[in-house]
């Protein structure tokens, strides 16, 4: 019969060192020693408890692991096997990239597991303070504070860098979901329904090439820089009235999309005016090349049409809104949208309630009071 244990660990010293050490066991009954690397005994003591608090736990593995990793090691390995292409766009890695350089250089050295919540909301309050420098040929120009919409982004790139840290068993949680932003940030994540007027009187303002775009991302929901701008024409299919995506933004984005008249009549109209390149959008610049940036000559079009900014993305959200508005299941809307997760659906629920205020302004409160002069019976 094993001897029963006294004790579930001990601080206790060693000669050739000055700092105290903690043996304990761990689930498997292993022993284990490691050095706590103070002189405080209190707090030997409290680092014994929160190893067998993780032990207790089943988590103290992921507890070693994220001790040894700083923030700096793991921004790297993170930038180099979760933002590069494929795993993300370019685009995305690049802004990754420039969020990394600022992270790194608050929180660098630090240690995974040493980061707290309260750390971070006070990296988010004083990059609120900081100034824009742009680089010029005479030198760096200091501009406006930075915008809470860029400071939110680094937020963003911080959380989904630990959260991958979370599932690689290196943190037990993620500091950031216990961070409250510092500011309220007016418009995030809040998409523009495009009524069907306005989009009229974009249309109207439009150049042939952004109308077309309009009316083939309303009527399809395609994603206009990854897959829509570098669409090849015989991606068009106007016999089977279908359009192939061959790349996209996820695996499910990849595949073959149905076309409505609408969308035949859109696709058509730029077949005519796109020239002899293989691009269905060629660019202006560069004859060989894709349209990459509208940002331009939409926010232009929108100006001459009168109508308030709001990102040419929204045009996918209108979509799926159309879809929904008009009886489609949710279930459908996502499948037609080629989205992996239904919860993207969540930020299409506020435009329907827009909708639906909209209908409740047309209610008649006096239709119960109508004469009988108007072909409808008075109700008593």
């Amino acid at each position: 019969m094993p001897r029963s244990r006294k004790y579930d660990g001990v601080v206790y010293r060693r000669k050739e060192t000055s700092f105290w050490w903690i043996r304990y066991r761990d689930r498997s009954g292993a022993r284990r020693r490691e050095s706590t690397f103070t002189q405080d005994w209190q707090e030997a003591q409290q680092l014994l408890r929160e190893r067998l608090q993780a032990r207790d736990s089943n988590v103290l593995d992921v507890v070693r692991k994220g001790e040894k990793l700083s923030l700096e090691q793991w921004a790297d390995f993170f930038l180099e096997n979760y933002s590069k292409p494929p795993m993300r766009a370019e685009k995305t890695h690049q802004v990754n990239l420039r969020v990394a350089k600022h992270i790194k250089g608050a929180f660098g050295p630090r240690k995974l597991v040493e980061i707290t919540a309260d750390e971070i909301e006070l990296y988010l309050r004083d990059r609120l303070r900081k100034t824009v420098r742009v680089r010029t040929a005479l030198g760096y120009r200091q501009m406006g504070v930075l915008k809470p919409t860029t400071v939110h982004q680094e937020l963003r790139v911080l959380r989904r860098m630990l959260n991958v840290a979370v599932r690689k068993k290196l943190l037990q949680a993620n500091p950031c979901w216990g961070v409250e932003f510092p500011v309220a940030v007016r418009g995030l994540f809040r998409p523009h329904y495009v009524t069907w007027s306005e989009q009229r009187r974009i249309e109207s303002q439009a150049p042939p090439h952004l109308r077309n775009i309009v009316q083939i991302i309303t009527e399809t929901g395609l994603r206009v820089y990854k897959e829509l701008t570098p669409l090849r024409k015989d991606q068009v299919d106007f016999v089977n009235a279908t359009v192939w995506i061959p790349d996209s933004k996820t695996p499910n984005g990849i595949a073959e999309i149905p076309l409505t008249p609408l969308a035949i009549e859109a696709f058509k109209s730029q077949m005519l005016i796109s020239g002899i390149g293989p691009f269905l959008f060629p660019s202006d610049k560069n004859p060989s090349g894709h349209h990459k940036n509208l940002k331009t000559a939409w926010r232009k079009t929108l100006k001459r049409a009168g109508v308030p900014y709001f990102r040419i993305y929204d045009l996918r959200s209108t979509y799926a809104t159309r879809l929904s508005a008009g009886g489609v299941a949710d279930e459908w809307v996502t499948q037609l949208l080629r989205q992996g997760d239904a919860k993207v659906f969540k930020k299409y629920s506020q435009m329907k309630l827009q909708m639906k205020r909209e209908a409740l302004e047309k209610m008649n409160r006096q239709a119960n009071e109508m004469s009988l002069d108007s072909g409808t019976a008075t109700i008593q």
